[in-house]
């Protein structure tokens, strides 16, 4: 006996209780067994803030914190004044 499976696409929340809600009834009479895929959104781009703090803890970054890597001082350049 072949199976035929059909596929059903509607929006849902998950709630504080990590339970799934659907947005809209499904057209389908139950009880039944599903099988349940769910596809979250991904995050396409991440803040500044977010971006230094993982690279502060990034080990590919930890030469800079060895003393022979602090070559500049307060004293080294010249104030930078935006005058927009």
């Amino acid at each position: 006996m072949d199976i035929v499976e059909k596929a059903i696409e509607t929006t849902a929340t998950i709630d504080a209780n990590r339970q799934l809600v659907l947005d809209e009834p499904l057209p389908v009479a139950g009880p039944t067994k599903v099988r349940v895929i769910i596809l979250l959104p991904e995050e396409t781009e991440i803040g500044e803030k977010e971006w230094l703090r993982y690279a502060s803890v990034n080990p590919a970054f930890d030469f800079l914190k060895e003393p022979e890597e602090d070559i500049y001082t307060l004293s080294d350049g010249k104030p930078f004044h935006d005058e927009r």
